[in-house]
């Protein structure tokens, strides 16, 4: 069988990846549209080596008939278009916070919860924040078996976590430093070139940031509601790649090889950790790659059963773009995508 798809963002940069992806994936897609605002309805994007389609304007377009929608247009377009589309009989598939933490709405990684995809009874089924992915993507198979009690995260979050417009500012701002120019910070709070931010997303009550929240209430819904999440959430000088430095606290005894041979096993991991120089892995290095790389396995002596590691990530693909579309697959797998004739 295939499917109708929309991709609603597509201008933008996790929507062209969305694109990009159905194309390398080889979903078996029988047609592709591509949704934008009105602004920039008319323009082209890519799909694949050689279908350039056109952007259509996501104010008018009528789901009726269409069997997926892979949406990353900005929380506040999500809240309105979503439930249209799935009133339509589109099931949706949001990149955006607006329907994570809603209860009838399942928040899923394919690799870590699956079995949640059986709950969308709205027709919306929420992707995690970017962040949270590469993080429960690596402490899935280790909770399994050992069984996390705590875990604290120091996140180094790339600029494209911000969209196209951070990208641009950590361009212009670079540029700028090398030629002696003043540098303005018009999307982040403070300069970002040559400099990190520990502010990500707005300032709650309790000190912490939203996206330092997320990272917590996010990781419960998805692995284990009883696991303590504390989370430092820094954006840094980096254009695309999330790095995070995890330390976990486990019920049972770990060790390392335990661990390492435990994070081997499981998908959607690769482990690279050797112990010299240059033997971890990189934002540079995980850039258009699927996997969540692992490395700088370490015990973690101040607690009783403790791990440390490193965990990078190519934001754009598994923490955005590729987790949507192994959602999509994951619902033709298990059957429970409403199915039309190819």
């Amino acid at each position: 069988m295939s499917y109708r798809v929309a991709v609603v963002g597509a201008t933008g940069a996790v929507g062209r990846e969305m694109l990009k992806t159905l194309f390398e994936r080889n979903f078996p897609v029988k047609e592709v549209v591509a949704l934008a605002s009105a602004r920039t309805a008319g323009t082209k994007v890519s799909f694949g080596d050689k279908d350039v389609l056109t952007v259509r304007n996501l104010d008018t377009f009528d789901f009726t008939g269409w069997d997926i929608g892979l949406f990353s247009p900005g929380a506040s377009v999500s809240a309105v278009h979503a439930p249209r589309a799935a009133e339509a009989g589109c099931i949706v598939i949001d990149n955006t916070s607006y329907f994570r933490m809603e209860p009838d709405v399942p928040l899923v990684v394919p690799e870590v919860n699956p079995q949640a995809l059986s709950k969308a009874r709205r027709g919306i089924i929420a992707n995690p924040n970017c962040s949270t992915i590469q993080m429960v993507v690596a402490l899935k198979p280790l909770h399994d078996r050992f069984k996390i009690k705590r875990v604290v995260v120091a996140t180094y979050q790339s600029v494209s976590g911000a969209g196209k417009e951070g990208m641009d500012e950590l361009f212009v701002q670079s540029k700028a430093g090398f030629v002696n120019d003043p540098i303005k910070a018009e999307v982040f709070t403070k300069q970002i070139a040559y400099n990190c931010i520990p502010h990500i997303d707005k300032f709650m009550e309790d000190g912490a940031t939203k996206e330092e929240w997320k990272m917590s209430v996010e990781t419960k819904k998805i692995l284990d509601p009883d696991i303590k999440v504390f989370a430092t959430c820094v954006r840094v000088p980096v254009f695309i790649g999330h790095s995070e430095a995890v330390n976990v606290e486990f019920e049972r005894p770990v060790s390392v090889a335990e661990a390492r041979a435990v994070l081997r096993d499981a998908p959607g991991i690769t482990v690279f950790d050797q112990r010299e120089d240059g033997g971890y892995i990189t934002p540079v290095e995980c850039q258009g790659e699927d996997a969540t790389f692992v490395s700088r396995l370490r015990k973690d002596p101040t607690v009783e059963h403790g791990l440390a590691f490193w965990c990078v990530s190519d934001n754009l693909r598994k923490g955005a773009a590729l987790n949507a579309v192994q959602i999509a697959e994951t619902l033709v797998a298990q059957g429970l995508l409403a199915k039309r004739a190819a």
